[in-house]
């Protein structure tokens, strides 16, 4: 994990804050080690075939592409995530320092998923529309490391703040946009210990899986205080596990503290993406 002493993480925090509302995504490679994005990719593995195999437990993002939602326990990883110094510093940047955890999930698209319609992930909020404020931030961690044929993530710089009327539902452009975003568009190639943060406004899209291997990304979803994204989600962790997590964590994961887990329907749909080829 990077948290040599030698970093001014309150720097490193206004630097991505810098760089997200700029571009809209910034990212801090090797955060992580191999051998702990390994650790990421059996546990997303194993959610994986726990939810496809039952009504609700997987949603399609397009064909032979899935977003899964999970709990905070079926993720070894996950208080190490969380408590990194750089996750921690770039939403107390972004978000303030009362920032909330409101989502754990992974998306993987497989050998066949097509090209996304340009979109982003929910519609703008009214205060980024009417302050240019950001009140969200989605961090991915690449449980492989990515090559141009398994379907990267293109992402257009700069279009958080876009605010057009014609998008569908908010969050789709018009097919007749498409040209300009894939103009601009940047292609991004994490590799295993990676880890990005952005703004889910900014227009991107998951690229066509051309390789015979999946592409399983890790997404943390973090809220500034009274943002409003949670109830768009559904993780809960136990009373046992709640207990054992540092006070950091606590002070920031909202989610339900229960007896016992239950499977996830998964309530975090994105209207369109399973349309198909865009």
């Amino acid at each position: 994990m990077t948290t040599s002493t030698d970093i001014d993480w309150a720097e490193a925090g206004e630097k991505a804050r810098t760089a997200i509302y700029s571009d809209g995504i910034t990212a801090l490679p090797g955060a992580f080690s191999v051998a702990w994005a390994d650790a990421m990719r059996e546990d997303i593995e194993a959610a994986f075939a726990e939810a496809i195999d039952r009504p609700g437990g997987a949603v399609g993002r397009g064909p032979h592409r899935y977003y899964v939602e999970i709990h905070p326990e079926q993720l070894r990883g996950f208080a190490d995530l969380v408590t990194h110094p750089w996750v921690d510093a770039v939403c107390t940047a972004v978000l303030g320092p009362d920032y909330e955890i409101v989502e754990l999930g992974f998306d993987t698209p497989f050998a066949g998923a097509v090209n996304q319609p340009w979109h982003r992930d929910f519609p703008m909020p009214e205060v980024t529309r009417a302050e240019r404020r950001l009140n969200s931030l989605a961090f991915n961690l690449t449980a492989v490391d990515t090559t141009d044929d398994m379907g990267p993530f293109e992402i257009a710089p700069g279009t958080q703040f876009d605010d057009e009327p014609d998008f569908h539902h908010g969050m789709f452009p018009p097919k007749t946009r498409y040209e300009g975003f894939a103009g601009r568009a940047v292609r991004k190639y994490p590799q295993r210990g990676d880890i990005s943060a952005r703004s889910a406004l900014t227009i991107h899209r998951g690229t066509a899986n051309h390789s015979q291997l999946s592409r399983p990304v890790l997404v943390l979803g973090v809220d500034a205080a009274g943002a409003g994204n949670s109830d768009k989600h559904a993780m809960a962790v136990t009373e046992d596990y709640w207990a054992s997590l540092p006070d950091q964590v606590r002070a920031h994961l909202h989610c339900p503290v229960v007896p016992r887990l239950t499977p996830i329907t998964q309530k975090h749909t994105i209207e369109g993406l399973v349309m198909g080829d865009a």
